[in-house]
């Protein structure tokens, strides 16, 4: 546990709890694997990852760079974002870029504006091979979809890149083995046992700036099946289909051409917590098309090679 906190104090909430185990996480990555980096999209949940690394090592530099796999896809409005808080920071990002792998060949688009999350896998590999990572931290949460409540703190990949559920490794007590042979690397998930309230929480709490399509704003959308999708240069209305400007907020940000918004009026961090304790939908299920179809299921993905 972080040796800041008093743990015999009784102002200790839940929030605490969680954040001196995600720091206690970082900090093992940090002092346990060769070359590790931190995958910071500009979503929520790697803003709180980035909070709980300058608590963890503040004031010196985080001892890993900031890594990001850029399907071409994101919003605009996100990439703008990460980009000013890398600037803040002053940290180092490396961005990888799925259009450099279709352009060369190594990624086959069934249609040009098909989802790309699927195919990121590709270049996460590589970009994990060019640089030579042997543990990537990412924000991922055990609420988010069943696959992802399979996964271990400390997720082993093998020489592929590749994750069997079956085969992980014990973590008592929070003992955590880091080992891996050359090729191996590990994926690392500090915020595993916090769920999407818990963030929301502590990006009140903590004041985090997020980007503004978490929050309530008009936007242009078609309704299709699985859910809204915001019109844009990669969605267009179908034959039959109506444009609407409706009032809606994104629960996570991803592939435009899947990633769906929620009619939501909350316009700040305490609606969307008001909000997020009384629903019944996951984050994943009710906001991404392509987490809806088997054959590109999140855990079929991450056997892949995915985050």
């Amino acid at each position: 546990m972080n040796a800041d906190l008093n743990l015999a104090s009784p102002r200790l909430g839940h929030l605490d709890w969680l954040e001196s185990e995600a720091i206690h996480i970082l900090r093992e990555v940090a002092a346990e694997c060769r070359k590790p980096a931190l995958l910071f999209s500009g979503g929520k949940d790697s803003i709180v990852l980035l909070r709980l690394a300058e608590k963890a090592f503040r004031p010196g530099r985080f001892p890993f760079p900031l890594v990001h796999i850029d399907t071409g896809h994101n919003f605009p409005e996100v990439i703008a974002f990460r980009d000013k808080r890398v600037a803040e920071l002053g940290e180092h990002l490396i961005v990888g870029h799925l259009d450099d792998a279709i352009r060369a060949g190594r990624i086959r688009l069934r249609t040009p504006d098909e989802s790309r999350n699927r195919h990121q896998s590709v270049t996460l590999l590589e970009t994990i091979a060019e640089h030579g990572f042997d543990a990537c931290i990412g924000g991922a949460r055990r609420d988010e979809e069943k696959a992802r409540a399979k996964e271990r703190v400390f997720s082993f990949r093998d020489e592929f890149g590749q994750w069997d559920p079956k085969n992980q490794r014990p973590e008592l007590w929070s003992l955590y083995n880091t080992r891996v042979h050359p090729g191996e690397n590990m994926r690392v998930f500090p915020i595993s046992n916090w769920t999407e309230l818990d963030v929301w929480q502590y990006i009140a709490r903590e004041g985090l700036e997020v980007p503004h399509i978490y929050y309530a704003h008009e936007r242009e959308v078609v309704r299709r099946p699985g859910g809204l999708l915001p019109v844009s240069d990669l969605v267009q209305p179908r034959a039959g289909e109506t444009v609407e400007r409706v009032t809606v907020r994104f629960r996570t940000v991803g592939d435009m051409t899947c990633t769906c918004p929620v009619e939501s009026p909350a316009r700040n961090a305490h609606e969307i917590i008001d909000e997020t304790a009384v629903t019944r939908i996951t984050e994943r299920g009710a906001t991404r098309m392509d987490d809806q179809t088997s054959d590109a299921s999140m855990e079929l993905r991450k056997k892949e090679g995915y985050f």
